[in-house]
Order: C-alpha cells, then sequence, then structure tokens
C-alpha cells in the first residue's frame, strides 16, 4: 500500500485563471447593457409613452388629440389622482388609460368623484383588479383578440361609426343595470355603456386600439373615438403615474389595485431580460466542468513518447497539478526501480519493500529516501523540479552500483 502523504491540492483556480475564463461573459453582458442604454437614450425623446396624447409613435395617441383639438374639444393631461377627480363635471369627459394600475382606495375615491359629476368616464381594458369598484355589476370575462367587428348595438355612438377594431376584454353585466352592449364576441360585448345614478355614464372599451396612431385611420376607428371622447367640451386625460402620492401612500393592504415597479417596464425589457437569463444558464452549462469517469481510447495516430510527455506537462502546469504530476514522477521511478533490485512489481509502491532495497544498494545512507519517493507534493514549480532532477539521478546511481 502506498504511504504517499499529499498536502492541500493545487487544482483551484487562481485569481488570474478566474478572470481569463469569465472576462469574454462579462465583457459581453457589457456590451448588451451599454446597447441597451443607449437605445432608451435614443428611443427616449421620442416616445411619451403608450396611449399619451403628445406621443406621435405607433402606440401614442397623438392623432385622436389632434382629431379632438378639430372638433373643439379641450385635452388636458394629467397624472394624479386629486388632478382627475378635481376635474370632474357635466360638461367634462374622463379617460382612465391603465385603471389596472389605480390601488383599491384609487379607484374608490374615483368612483365617488366621478358617479354624482354627470359626466362620462371612459375606462380603457379595465380588467379584474378595476372592474368591481369602478363599473359595479360588471363581470370582466374571459379576452377576445382584436378585429373589426359591427356595433349590434343601438348605442348612437356606436351605430354612426360602424365597424371598429375593438375586442380585448370582454364583460357580462347583471339585469338590472341600463346599459348598451356593443361590439359583440361570443355574445358578450368589447364595448360597454353603464348608465350611472345620475346624469352621466360610464364606458367600458375592451381595447385601446382605436386610440392609437397606428389604428385611428382604420374602419370606424376615428368616429367611436370621436364620438366617446368628445361628448362633452373638456377632456380630461388620465395617465395614473406610481409619483402619485395617493397610490405611494395606499399600504399594502390593497386588493383591488395591482400597481408595482413592474408594471411600468415595457414588456419587451421583461422578455430581454428572460433571455438573457437563459442564455446566460446555457452558456453555464456550456462551460460547466463535465462529471463522470475518464475513459481510455487508442490514439487514431502514432504519437512521440516525448510529444506526449510535454503535452501532459502543459496541462499538468496549466493546471497547477503538481501534487499529480510528482505522483507521477515518483510512481514511474518507483516502478522501474523494483526489477532493478529485486522487488517484486505488485511490491514497488510499498515503501517497506522498496526503501530497503534501495538504501542497501546506496553508498550514501544518510539521505531521506522516503521523501524522496514517498514524499509530500512539492511547493512550487522549481521545487518540483528538483524532485525530478533527484529521482532521475537515484535512478541512474541504482542502475551503475
Amino acid at each position: 500500500m502506498t504511504a504517499a502523504t499529499t498536502g492541500a491540492t493545487s487544482t483551484a483556480l487562481t485569481s488570474r485563471q478566474i478572470w481569463t475564463r469569465t472576462r469574454g461573459v462579462l465583457l459581453a453582458l457589457l456590451v448588451l447593457v451599454a446597447a441597451g442604454i443607449a437605445i432608451a437614450a435614443v428611443r427616449s425623446g421620442e416616445e411619451h409613452g403608450r396611449l399619451d396624447p403628445r406621443s406621435a409613435d405607433a402606440q401614442g395617441s397623438r392623432a385622436v388629440a389632434e382629431l379632438l383639438k378639430a372638433e373643439g374639444v379641450d385635452t388636458r393631461v394629467v397624472t394624479t389622482l386629486d388632478e382627475a377627480t378635481a376635474a370632474t363635471g357635466t360638461d367634462t369627459t374622463l379617460l382612465v388609460v391603465t385603471p389596472d394600475l389605480l390601488t383599491g382606495s384609487q379607484q374608490e375615491a374615483l368612483r365617488t368623484a366621478m358617479v354624482p359629476s354627470g359626466g362620462r368616464t371612459v375606462l380603457v381594458a379595465p380588467g379584474p383588479p378595476s372592474v368591481d369598484i369602478l363599473a359595479p355589476g360588471v363581470r370582466p370575462e374571459s379576452r377576445t383578440s382584436v378585429s373589426a367587428r359591427a356595433p349590434q348595438c343601438t348605442f348612437p355612438a356606436a351605430q354612426r361609426a360602424g365597424k371598429a377594431d375593438t375586442g380585448g376584454e370582454r364583460y357580462a353585466t347583471d339585469d338590472l343595470l341600463d346599459t348598451d352592449a356593443c361590439y359583440l364576441s361570443g355574445g358578450l360585448p368589447t364595448l360597454l355603456r353603464v348608465s350611472d345614478p345620475g346624469d352621466g355614464d360610464t364606458v367600458l372599451l375592451g381595447s385601446p386600439d382605436i386610440l392609437t396612431n397606428e389604428r385611428v385611420d382604420k374602419q370606424g376607428n376615428a368616429s367611436l373615438a370621436l364620438q366617446l371622447l368628445g361628448s362633452r367640451p373638456h377632456l380630461v386625460w388620465y395617465l395614473p403615474s406610481l409619483s402619485d402620492e395617493s397610490a405611494m401612500s395606499d399600504g399594502s393592504d390593497d386588493e383591488g389595485g395591482e400597481s408595482g415597479i413592474g408594471d411600468l417596464i415595457p414588456s419587451g425589457w421583461l422578455w430581454g431580460t428572460l433571455q438573457l437569463f437563459f442564455a446566460a444558464v446555457l452558456a453555464a452549462v456550456w462551460r460547466a466542468r463535465r462529471l463522470g469517469p475518464l475513459v481510455t481510447e487508442r490514439l487514431p495516430v502514432a504519437i512521440r513518447a516525448s510529444e506526449a510527455t510535454e503535452g501532459r506537462a502543459r496541462l499538468y502546469r496549466k493546471a497547477n497539478a503538481r501534487d499529480r504530476a510528482a505522483s507521477a514522477l515518483r510512481s514511474a521511478t518507483r516502478a522501474r526501480l523494483a526489477p532493478l533490485l529485486g522487488v517484486a512489481p505488485a511490491d514497488a509502491h510499498s515503501p517497506h519493500a522498496l526503501l530497503p532495497a534501495v538504501s542497501a544498494r546506496l553508498l550514501d545512507g544518510d539521505r531521506d529516501i522516503r521523501a524522496l519517493l514517498f514524499g509530500p507534493a512539492p511547493a512550487d514549480d522549481a521545487a518540483l523540479i528538483r524532485l525530478a532532477d533527484q529521482l532521475d539521478a537515484l535512478e541512474r546511481e541504482v542502475r551503475t552500483s
């Protein structure tokens, strides 16, 4: 049995090696982040946001705002609940772009202000987080695709507009409500007008497509948008914002709204982050150390022993595996010394059998043969070179003695 003692492993990667292996991935991530920042900076001056009446991009609503202006409708953009509720009145239409972003208390405050005002409130694609409070008695059903649909109702605004690109959220109502159900999909309306207790009404628009610049000139979209938003001389365009103090002070007991910083992040960035995550996982799998037993196989070509030795030595050096290199040198030396000393090959790596035979052959008995043939791993490359020289000298001395 071999009694060789080994020190701490030397295969651990140094900081320089870790940097060399990871700098490519870090550089790629840095380039991606820089590209994202650059694209955001370039596009920041072109886009105000989705359904923003100041935005001229495809998802903006500047075209609708200009049409309303030409019809004499005064449009005012607000971003806080206080501004929105203060502007309600019989001569005002309140357009709420993303009602699902409002917290529960915000929705209740908005409902309290809009019902007695006698004006019109248009909710764009309200879903389960907001319908129960902003439109009591209305239930959101499963969504449907957006396509050109006929009004199929008696609501004057829809009849005059004719076909329009509607869809998205669908709604069901209680029988007690006074409603106009238009643009049906599967028997359920995608545009629903509900009469309020006062003289006003609430319009639930299942999809915002008729308000966007890219679709306003198709079908009867422009006509429908003008009649929904231009029935009063004043239009308040409410774009909810998380900077609103009423949203930040609502607390964690909110059950209606689903606002959060993630809701303001464009979906493209979320998908991009997810793709980068999967790319990083694949890169980690690709670069990971392969586990499993070593498999020996015949080489397809003949290689010189010196070349194989040099190649193996380079691998040991690259991994700082001085312990493995020293073990290989000592094992080979013991295997060559055993037949010269009359020791059986099975006992070549046993210090009890090999060391007495070596000591009897050498003239200088003061040397520490045990440390030379069975000692610990060298501490550095210089010690490894000295060990190789000493083993070579020992073997020559045994052969010549």
